[in-house]
């Protein structure tokens, strides 16, 4: 059975296009639950607006579907609470180049 673990590894290869950094280090991804071998995956992205929102979907299907004992994936989007850049791991503000407190909106 796939595990919590390996699907964050996973999703680790999905990058936002718009900052070429991965959703994981962007604190995108809220929540990856697996029951069984179904996986459900609770996100948001960086704004409401965001004309990525169809790929996310799509490119997350495609790398988990590399995992050996994956049934299905269910990808929810939701926007409360709203996505910040206090909420990317420090290896993406380091990707970003964002510094606590040089205009980053920190």
């Amino acid at each position: 059975m796939v595990s919590e673990q390996q699907v964050k590894e996973k999703l680790e290869d999905v990058k936002d296009p718009e900052f070429d950094i991965n959703i994981v280090d962007m604190g995108l991804v809220y929540e990856v639950n697996v029951e069984d071998e179904d996986v459900h995956i609770l996100m948001t992205l960086t704004t409401r607006g965001c004309p990525f929102h169809g790929i996310f979907e799509e490119v997350i299907n495609q790398e988990l579907s590399e995992l050996e004992d994956i049934g299905e994936i269910e990808v929810e989007l939701t926007f409360d609470p709203p996505w910040t850049m206090e909420k990317m791991t420090d290896e993406g503000r380091n990707k970003m180049g964002a510094v606590p407190g040089h205009g980053m909106g920190f």
